[in-house]
């Protein structure tokens, strides 16, 4: 993580998403701006809940951990999203992992700074209930998917979420087979049953496997198959 002192810069992207009326002038000045690197936690499941983060650009990945260790991803998130909100209403610690799939910027200020200044502020409070409602109706159609889908779809989707940032630009084509077990884990499958949808995928043109991974290849046909990218 990395602040980006850069205030005009900070209050282009609150302008940008029209947020700049959800802080009140005391909270302002307590706003400051934070960049990821692709691959870096913004927050890590069980550890203390201290920020709460507006994302503004980028793509994260919201995946949990069971206490054997295997991981299901949740969602895939672009901006606008909150990142801490449920933590900082309920006062726990990180509910979920939250890592940057591409270069992120959020913008993010601590939480004594909100209980504060913004505790008590409806316009965000408004806006806090609604990104909350939001990720609750998320979370269903997330398990949902989960459950029902099968894994054709859950690693087509997969593999479109994190070969493509948040404008669709390619963040990388190519996976690797250390990437690919995290995938079995965080799609919610065996690495065997994934290693045959994937043999399937390579008869279908969709994507291509060499000693390095595998490459998506017909990206198109992997959006058809996975129902215009559901884990977003």
């Amino acid at each position: 993580m990395k602040e980006i002192k850069n205030r005009e810069q900070l209050n282009s992207f609150m302008r940008a998403y029209k947020i700049d009326c959800l802080f009140n002038p005391q909270l302002m000045p307590h706003l400051k701006l934070y960049q990821f690197n692709r691959g870096e936690n913004i927050c890590s499941q069980g550890e203390p809940s201290e920020y709460l983060y507006v994302l503004v650009k980028g793509k994260v990945k919201v995946f949990t951990t069971s206490p054997e260790g295997k991981t299901l991803i949740l969602s895939f998130k672009t901006p606008l999203e909150l990142i801490g909100d449920i933590e900082y209403v309920r006062g726990t610690d990180t509910v979920n992992t939250v890592e940057a799939v591409s270069p992120v910027t959020m913008i993010g200020v601590h939480q004594r700074w909100l209980k504060k200044y913004a505790s008590e502020d409806s316009a965000f409070l408004q806006f806090l209930l609604k990104i909350i409602t939001d990720k609750f109706y998320v979370k269903s159609n997330s398990l949902r998917f989960n459950l029902l889908y099968p894994v054709e779809v859950r690693l087509a989707s997969y593999l479109l979420s994190v070969s493509f940032d948040e404008s669709n630009s390619l963040l990388t084509g190519q996976h690797s087979a250390g990437s690919l077990k995290d995938a079995a884990n965080l799609i919610g499958t065996s690495y065997r049953h994934m290693n045959r949808v994937i043999r399937q995928f390579c008869n279908e043109g969709l994507v291509d496997r060499n000693s390095k991974g595998i490459l998506v290849k017909d990206r198109e046909g992997l959006r058809r198959l996975a129902n215009d990218n559901i884990y977003e």
